[in-house]
């Protein structure tokens, strides 16, 4: 099935170090056990046994080293990426967040012409190193624009002064990749900075958790041209570019952490009996399992096909910078979606701390929010609507990129501009043949928002009130996300994605189109002929319960019982 097990781990993975690297991460944290894994979490522990199981296997050495960069079996490979953080998710944000930031601290280095320091970062790799990025401040948050870190010239070299804040692995990390501007002028800077350095003072822990989120401050901290990874422009594409790779995991973290909620609240609640009835023959607590169950599977199909766009990328093929957003945004709200439904389904169990629910529950929440709040990845994904709906590219098919192969690109993605041109192919050919009543009305409720577009377009006032352009953007996001998990549905049939649950996938994308509609309507900003248009959007979706209880009978009862963690005992060995 599409879904991870880790029990029964038999992906395809085109070489045989890619299939060891995931077993080896499985089997970490399966000796862990449960109950250690839950016990370090509540007691806030330093994961330093995984930091040490990273370095002992290579784990961040062999994923996160591009092709050349490192030994022979390194390489930037975005279809193992998906996987490890995949695994890493469904085991606990905490384990997902010391890799994430590692890779936000490794771009700016990867994409540098700094040649000694991108050894440095290789041999830091191979020795179990962790990275940090240094961009956001306490004033300013990631507002680049602003940035309070200062370097003035002092003989052939300058000092650094300022503070950053909310910088993951600041205490322990190998090289910070850190970003500011140089004194007097408007030049920004990325530099490399070294945490075991005196002038480099950690001040905090600014988060209440097993991650070391930092505050740091650089006073007098002497930076030598050997430690500059960028200046200027260059300095600004590092920093949006490095972010367009970074925010992408997000989703994957989302994706494993339901996932793993997923199985254990189908198990509770399947074999719960209250009233003399399994808590699964209600009527609605089916409804919400169904629902969780058909959000997480669109999740996953929508995360690995812009993937595959982010494999095929060039300069001439720029529409992963429309996914990649909406992976950060639409997959991470959609797993507080998934989390909220099945903790109505589960109730008060998903509060008992020997549950990884409890933690699920809480670090759901925090995804939405990193790399870019969802507001800040509504307003960009905007910018490409006006050629998304009328002014359609010719691009070759794009079939599953599972290859071993290192993805360039990636590092040499180029300015950081020119949204507004790019193109994409017509989505309307991801709908056709597909003979299913909910795609049917998707696509009907779409040509209506592509008429509004058309006929009563946002004025002037409209386009400046970014309430009601987030209200819009919801519509347009739910129609990408539509299209390219159709593409991949059809690409993903052997996993189980048959036409009974692409037509229950439909039915919560009628129900929330319809909800994004009625949120438009009622905008104080929104005309009488948008009303209308509105109007016509909200529709029910087609209810078919003979295909409901296929889904019900085929794909969630088979996970009763399909996985449950290892338990172990507190305090054991990990």
């Amino acid at each position: 099935m599409i879904l991870l097990n880790p029990k029964r781990h038999d992906r395809f993975y085109p070489d045989a170090r890619s299939t060891q690297l995931m077993r080896d991460t499985i089997e970490f944290f399966e000796t862990k056990g449960k109950e250690r894994l839950l016990d370090d979490y509540y007691s806030r522990i330093w994961y330093s046994d995984f930091v040490s199981y990273v370095k002992d296997k290579r784990l961040f050495a062999t994923l996160c080293t591009p092709a050349g960069e490192g030994a022979g079996d390194a390489r930037w490979d975005t279809w193992r990426i998906c996987e490890f953080a995949e695994i890493l998710g469904f085991y606990g944000l905490q384990y997902w967040y010391v890799w994430q930031v590692s890779v936000l601290g490794l771009g700016p280095i990867w994409m540098s012409a700094n040649a000694d320091l991108r050894r440095r970062a290789a041999r830091a790799l191979e020795d179990g190193g962790i990275f940090a990025f240094g961009l956001s401040e306490r004033a300013h948050g990631a507002d680049i624009y602003s940035t309070d870190m200062v370097l003035t010239r002092k003989g052939d070299e300058w000092e650094a002064n300022g503070r950053k804040y909310y910088i993951g692995n600041g205490n322990a990390a190998a090289i910070v990749s850190t970003f500011g501007r140089f004194a007097g002028t408007d030049e920004y800077v990325f530099f490399a900075a070294d945490p075991t350095h005196p002038d480099y003072r950690l001040i905090r822990n600014v988060c209440a958790s097993q991650n070391y989120v930092s505050e740091f401050e650089l006073r007098d901290y002497p930076v030598a041209q050997a430690d500059i990874l960028h200046r200027g422009r260059d300095a600004w594409n590092a920093a949006l570019n490095t972010v367009n790779i970074g925010k992408y995991n997000l989703g994957w973290a989302s994706i494993g952490i339901c996932t793993h909620a997923l199985y254990e609240a189908i198990t509770h609640a399947h074999n719960r009996i209250l009233y003399g009835m399994r808590v699964t023959d209600f009527s609605h607590v089916r409804q919400m399992l169904i629902d969780a169950y058909s959000r997480l599977v669109a999740m996953k199909l929508f995360a690995l096909r812009a993937a595959d766009y982010m494999r095929v990328a060039s300069s001439e093929d720029r529409r992963y910078l429309l996914y990649n957003p909406m992976v950060k945004m639409k997959v991470t709200t959609q797993g507080e979606e998934v989390i909220n439904q099945l903790w109505d389904a589960i109730a008060a169990k998903g509060f008992e701390r020997d549950m990884y629910f409890s933690q699920a529950a809480v670090d759901i929440r925090a995804l939405p929010k990193l790399e870019g709040t969802v507001h800040v990845n509504i307003a960009l994904i905007v910018k490409f609507m006006p050629n998304f709906f009328f002014n359609p590219g010719e691009y070759p098919d794009v079939p599953i990129q599972s290859q071993a192969a290192n993805d360039d690109f990636l590092f040499r993605q180029g300015d950081a501009k020119g949204l507004a041109h790019i193109r994409f192919n017509d989505y309307r050919r991801a709908f056709e043949g597909w003979d299913l009543a909910n795609v049917r009305l998707f696509a009907e409720q779409v040509e209506v928002f592509r008429t509004l577009l058309a006929t009563e377009p946002p004025g002037p006032d409209q386009m400046k009130d970014v309430d009601f352009l987030l209200a819009g953007g919801e519509i347009f996001a739910s129609v990408v996300y539509a299209q390219l998990l159709l593409e991949n549905a059809r690409l993903y049939r052997d996993k189980g994605i048959d036409d009974d649950l692409v037509d229950q996938i439909f039915d919560f994308l009628v129900r929330d189109i319809s909800r994004y509609a009625l949120q438009l309507y009622s905008k104080p900003i929104t005309t009488s002929a948008q009303m209308q248009l509105c109007q016509q959007m909200i529709r029910r979706p087609v209810l078919d319960p003979e295909r409901y209880a296929r889904v019900w009978e085929q794909h969630i009862l088979p996970l009763d019982g399909a996985y449950e963690m290892n338990h172990g005992s507190p305090g054991a060995a990990a």
